[in-house]
């Protein structure tokens, strides 16, 4: 079970990167007006959410069955706090989910937000992660 816990913060870690990233990556491309820019910023964005967040993604969320399956499932019966946490992740996904509508807005050039607007989105993964780590390591309830 230890490794299953190491492979699964290593896969969160590298997910995170990726969701830290990604939105920064949609702010500069929103800012760009050049085609260099922008089919630079195409190519970026399509590597790191194909190439490390999503399967960092399915990564984590395979050790994290991992986990839950070899500690047995009675284990975690009655905890409040992990099904917290799996709403904080279903949350998670949802916005891995609008990156990648997100990313095909701009792959068919048809963004209509500002750079403005991504600086706030890519603040929304800094919260989710800080809540999950909290529930994981403090279990408040």
């Amino acid at each position: 079970m230890v490794w299953f816990k190491a492979l699964h913060l290593i896969a969160m870690v590298a997910w995170f990167a990726g969701l830290f990233y990604l939105p920064r990556l949609f702010v500069y491309h929103a800012m760009s007006d050049d085609q260099i820019s922008i089919a630079r910023f195409k190519i970026m964005e399509r590597k790191l959410f194909y190439g490390i967040t999503t399967p960092s993604a399915l990564l984590t969320i395979i050790f994290g069955l991992c986990i839950l399956l070899s500690s047995g499932l009675s284990a975690y019966s009655g905890q409040i706090w992990l099904l917290v946490k799996y709403g904080l992740i279903a949350l998670l996904l949802a916005y891995h989910l609008c990156c990648w509508f997100i990313l095909q807005d701009f792959k068919f050039d048809r963004n209509q937000r500002t750079h403005i607007w991504y600086r706030w989105f890519n603040e929304i993964p800094v919260v989710l992660l800080i809540a999950i780590i909290i529930l994981a390591v403090v279990r408040p309830f």
